[in-house]
C-alpha cells in the first residue's frame, strides 16, 4: 500500500504506512523479508524529502542482505516478485534516483539485474538495465550508458511488452543528440533499437 500510494498520495502518508508495516514485521521474519520492507520504507523517506533517514534505511537494508539465511525461511509472498535480492536492489535504485544520486542508483540497478536469472526475468532485467543506463547518462558517462543500453537490448530479444517498447522509444530519444553528433555507439544502438521496434510491430 505504501509503494502504490507513492503514485497518488502524499509521501508523508506513505511513510506512515511503511513504518507501521515494518513495526509489525520486526523480529518475526527472515532478513531478506525485513530488507524488502526496509527498502520500501527507504523509498517513502526519499519521496518525503527525508534524505538522512532514507540513507540510514538503505544501510540497514544492505546489512540485512548480507546475513546468511536458509532460502526456505523466505515467505512465498515475498518470492512472488522474483528473487528477493533483485526486488530489494531495484527498490534501492529508485531510492537513490529519487535522492538525485545517479552513481549509487546505477550500481543498485546493476545489482538488481545481476541477482536474477536472465532467461526467466528478461523483461524486468531489461528494464533495470535501462534504468542503469539512464543513471550513467545523467553523469555524462555516454560510453557506460551505451554499454548498459546494449545489454538491455540483448535482454529484450523475444520480449513483447508495452513497458520495454516504451523504454526503447525513450532510449532512442535520449540517444538522438549523440547520434546527431556522429557518436558511433549511439548510431549503432539507435539502429538496433529501430530494428527491434520494427520487429515487434510486425509480431
Amino acid at each position: 500500500m505504501a509503494l502504490q500510494g507513492l503514485k497518488r498520495s502524499p509521501a508523508a502518508d506513505c511513510v506512515t504506512l511503511a513504518e507501521t508495516a515494518l513495526s509489525r514485521l520486526r523480529g518475526k521474519a527472515d532478513p531478506f523479508t525485513e530488507a524488502t520492507f526496509r527498502s520500501a520504507l527507504a523509498h517513502t523517506y526519499a519521496k518525503a524529502g527525508r534524505r538522512g533517514e532514507a540513507v540510514a534505511e538503505v544501510k540497514r537494508t544492505h546489512e540485512l542482505m548480507a546475513v546468511p539465511h536458509p532460502p526456505e525461511e523466505i515467505p512465498f509472498w515475498v518470492l512472488a516478485w522474483g528473487p528477493p535480492a533483485g526486488t530489494v536492489y531495484a527498490r534501492l535504485g529508485e531510492v537513490f534516483n529519487t535522492l538525485d544520486d545517479p552513481a549509487n542508483a546505477a550500481g543498485q540497478y546493476a545489482h538488481a539485474a545481476a541477482s536474477r536469472p536472465d532467461g526467466t526475468y528478461a523483461r524486468v532485467n531489461a528494464l533495470n538495465t535501462t534504468a542503469e543506463a539512464r543513471m550513467h547518462l545523467k553523469q555524462g558517462h555516454i560510453e557506460a550508458a551505451c554499454d548498459a543500453w546494449r545489454r538491455s537490448l540483448d535482454l529484450m530479444a523475444g520480449v513483447h511488452s508495452a513497458r520495454t517498447r516504451k523504454a526503447v522509444t525513450e532510449m532512442r530519444q535520449e540517444l538522438a543528440v549523440f547520434r546527431d553528433r556522429g557518436v558511433r555507439q549511439a548510431t549503432d544502438l539507435d539502429a538496433r533499437a529501430g530494428a527491434l521496434l520494427a520487429s515487434v510491430g510486425r509480431a
